[in-house]
């Protein structure tokens, strides 16, 4: 039995329209401004992004500085790639939107009962996305339905590895201090599910309005509403 719920974010606990139609909007209208303003600051961020730039076969240009930068960045948001400086990059920028209130998360209507019902039983919630750590504190912290944060023990982003990689989801395990059977993960994508399948996990398909339609679930058991989780 799952001692730890890990849970996806994008079509699982939140609406995949808010992140596309609304955050990534958000950033992608500011991060010109934004790499402008703070580039010094944004030095470990640059290198990343420059490696990352100059390995990217699909992309011509290269970076020199901040109008090439945000450039770069502009295309990778468009492209929805799953780059670290991106998503980092990103949260910074969301984090001014959260404070200020021009943002306010959404989660579906289930989330709060759930992370309630299962912390009261002695379980563990923890977050893995793509996006920050910095991001998914900022997005539980502000929603519409108040701050989940108190519920939440631990995030993971990508600094933990690809999404789609059992090492990512085996390195997880390791740092929340269990095996890997006390772990129950919970993601729309597949190749996710797949992943933390491989590394020993068990596992729930979100089906949530507006996911991508799955036509094989490979064996994993698809849920609609966290309620169908104790």
């Amino acid at each position: 039995m799952y001692s730890t719920i890990l849970l996806d974010i994008e079509g699982t606990t939140t609406p995949i329209d808010f992140v596309h139609k609304i955050l990534f909007p958000y950033a992608k209208e500011r991060v010109r401004g934004y790499v402008s303003d703070n580039y010094s600051q944004l030095a470990t961020e640059m290198r990343l992004l420059r490696g990352e730039c100059d390995d990217d076969a699909e992309y011509a240009s290269e970076i020199t500085g901040p109008e090439s930068a945000a450039d770069y960045l502009e295309y990778l948001i468009d492209k929805d790639r799953k780059s670290t400086p991106l998503k980092t990059i990103q949260g910074l920028i969301w984090r001014t939107g959260y404070e200020n209130g021009s943002l306010k998360a959404i989660v579906y209507k289930d989330v709060p009962d759930a992370f309630r019902r299962w912390t009261s039983k002695g379980k563990s919630v923890a977050i893995y996305s793509s996006g920050s750590v910095l991001a998914q504190k900022l997005l539980f912290a502000h929603t519409e339905l108040g701050d989940l944060t108190e519920y939440i023990s631990d995030y993971f982003d990508t600094h933990f590895g690809n999404k789609t990689a059992p090492k990512s989801y085996s390195y997880i395990c390791s740092k929340l201090g269990g095996q890997a059977e006390n772990v129950l993960f919970v993601s729309d994508s597949m190749n996710e599910l797949e992943a933390a399948k491989a590394a020993g996990l068990d596992t729930r398909l979100s089906i949530r309005p507006g996911n991508e339609e799955v036509q094989d679930y490979k064996g994993h058991v698809s849920i609609e509403t966290l309620d169908e989780l104790e």
